[in-house]
């Protein structure tokens, strides 16, 4: 009995002692549902911080070897000095490495008819910048500190990442895929890019959250949509959904804004930073095959080459959280990239959020939203994030950094009021929600030497017709994608057709936000009006009608503003630009525009009719 107890006592102690040992360990802290920055975790120099190689399940380079792709990690000294585990936050990018620089002919030239092809545009050749084993220092200041492990990757055929860039092909998911396969024991990784030693992830929960802006946000949506296990959450950043409605609109051929001249070719020279020797083949193949035959500057259709970088088309197999954020006003890579992947993600049953401010391109959402995400999908701890509001909308005059929490977007109180044009648009005709009979035809003549900044302005013009709401006598709030009826006849086979939503009158003081001006956008081809994956030529005189979304938004429009529908053909900051002179002629009685309104018809009468 003596003997058991002593012998107890020692099991005691040892357990004791094993139990404060475990106590002096460093982990995570998580206060009020977020991951708070330790101490130990926050000193750079005691990160350790390595490169490799992880083998994917593609060869897309033609050397007959499996192509790799070239990894950072970064991590706390604790994943070796302690064997602590922890979740990765993981971001991938095709600029890590760097880009070609711009020069003449790099864009296509827009400057010529409609459905006629563009003078061969100029190829350059990007040279490589960076070094082992730092790919990028992006996030690791955020997360390191807070008990994550950060990892970057070069996506295919950039920086040290073999293979070819595809811009949205396959091996752009599979890639990143494969890097998590590494992280959850499921892939090879090795040493040297063809080397045989292999490097495992010890350190890893097998846990991952992704997000990234622009490029780098497209890239965890695009591994999401493998369904790969472990990737637990994505937070992309303004991301291109879809490379079709990047560059192309409704049947248009359409530029992003500020890239008049930009295409898919463009991109994929931009951004193939790889292995020279390799360069050759991925022209070949890639640029000057796939893309070549399948990207059709001609007619802007939808068709099998873009519906292969469609990401809403292939997002059954996701299992990951979104959180979504955007800019309304982004006309780089427009808002609809994020909404329509958030609702589809919702309609799946995803658990989802939704994050829009009222800037331009790029900007996260705050970083309380985002850890409490990731403290949630990667920690497990239980915070109640999924119970959140749904959108979080920054209005017109807050801080980027304050947004208002609504139960969903678009606004559930919003619905669509239709809006009927009365004659008069070459001055400024009405736009209301009673339909008069008998208005007529109206007609514009195209001029793309104009921009639609000065048609919007002018008084009266010949190239524009505009359609204005009466004086808001109480802010409107619009939340949702106004949806466009135009029903029109062209003098030509072909034609652009633009639309601006605007509000007036125009603010022209030097650095007014664009919100004081522009609602919403929205260009669509009238060849596709039966659909955008079908185009024919337009029989000069005859009446075609026209459906499309403009790009959603969610602004209040001030008491005192008028709300402007102006229809015009080409854009002279987005649009293929042919010579002046193509009429069109809109049929008013069969013109509309419904306005998603919070509030519906009543809010819109109470704010124009007091």
């Amino acid at each position: 009995m003596k003997t058991n107890r002593i012998t107890s006592l020692l099991v005691s102690v040892f357990l004791g002692l094993n139990f404060a040992i475990s106590q002096n360990k460093v982990v995570p802290i998580f206060e009020n549902g977020e991951a708070q920055i330790v101490p130990e975790f926050s000193n750079p120099e005691d990160w350790i911080r390595h490169d490799l190689w992880v083998e994917t399940t593609f060869d897309t380079d033609g050397d007959g070897k499996l192509d790799r792709m070239h990894v950072a990690v970064t991590r706390p000294k604790q994943t070796d000095t302690e064997g602590l585990k922890l979740p990765v936050v993981y971001e991938s990018s095709p600029y890590f490495a760097g880009v070609a620089q711009e020069a003449d002919g790099l864009f296509w030239d827009v400057k010529h008819e409609l459905g006629e092809p563009a003078k061969p545009r100029t190829h350059v050749s990007v040279k490589r910048v960076g070094q082992r084993p730092i790919i990028s220092n992006s996030q690791i200041h955020t997360w390191v500190p807070r008990g994550y492990i950060v990892v970057h990757s070069s996506s295919p055929g950039t920086g040290l990442s073999q293979g070819a860039p595809t811009v949205g092909g396959i091996n752009e998911s599979l890639a990143p895929k494969a890097v998590i396969d590494w992280l959850n024991n499921r892939a090879t990784g090795y040493t040297e890019p063809y080397g045989n030693e292999t490097i495992t992830a010890y350190w890893s929960t097998g846990k991952v959250g992704m997000t990234g802006t622009s490029y780098n946000g497209t890239i965890p949506l695009a591994a999401a949509t493998t369904g790969v296990e472990g990737l637990e959450a994505i937070i992309p950043v303004a991301p291109n959904t879809s490379y079709y409605h990047y560059y192309r609109s409704n049947g248009l051929v359409r530029s992003p804004g500020g890239y008049l001249g930009e295409d898919i070719d463009v991109l994929y020279d931009f951004i193939h930073s790889g292995d020279e020797s390799k360069r050759a083949y991925n022209n070949q193949t890639v640029r000057d095959t796939e893309m070549k035959n399948g990207m059709d500057r001609e007619t802007g259709d939808y068709n099998e080459f873009w519906a292969g970088r469609d990401y809403l088309n292939q997002m059954a197999p996701m299992k990951a959280a979104l959180l979504m954020a955007h800019g309304f006003n982004d006309w780089n890579v427009m808002p609809e990239h994020s909404y329509r992947i958030y609702k589809a993600a919702k309609n799946m049953g995803l658990p989802t959020q939704i994050y829009y401010h009222q800037f331009g391109h790029g900007g996260p959402p705050p970083i309380s939203m985002m850890n409490r995400w990731f403290t949630h999908y990667l920690h497990g701890i239980d915070n109640g994030v999924q119970n959140d509001a749904k959108a979080w909308i920054v209005r017109e005059n807050d801080d980027r950094l304050q947004p208002t929490a609504y139960k969903d977007y678009p606004n559930p109180e919003a619905k669509q009021v239709t809006l009927y044009l009365g004659k008069g648009g070459n001055t400024a005709g009405t736009l209301q929600t009673k339909k008069t009979k008998k208005q007529g035809t109206e007609t514009l003549t195209d001029n793309a030497t104009i921009s639609g900044k000065d048609l919007a302005q002018a008084t009266t013009s010949a190239n524009r017709l505009l359609y204005v709401t009466p004086i808001l006598k109480e802010d409107l709030h619009i939340s949702g994608l106004p949806k466009i009826t135009v029903t029109l006849a062209s003098s030509k086979p072909a034609a652009n057709l633009s639309i601006w939503l605007v509000s007036l009158p125009w603010n022209r003081e030097k650095g007014a936000k664009i919100t004081d001006n522009i609602i919403t956008r929205g260009w669509a081809d009238p060849q596709n009006h039966k659909s955008i994956s079908e185009s024919e030529p337009l029989i000069p005189g005859e009446f075609y009608t026209v459906h499309f979304d403009l790009q959603p938004d969610d602004q209040i429009i001030s008491k005192g503003q008028q709300i402007g529908l102006m229809i015009f053909s080409s854009d002279s900051d987005y649009t293929i630009l042919p010579k002046p002179g193509t009429k069109l002629t809109i049929d008013l009685s069969k013109t509309t525009i419904q306005l998603p309104v919070v509030g519906g018809v009543d809010a819109f009468k109470n704010a124009t009719t007091k």
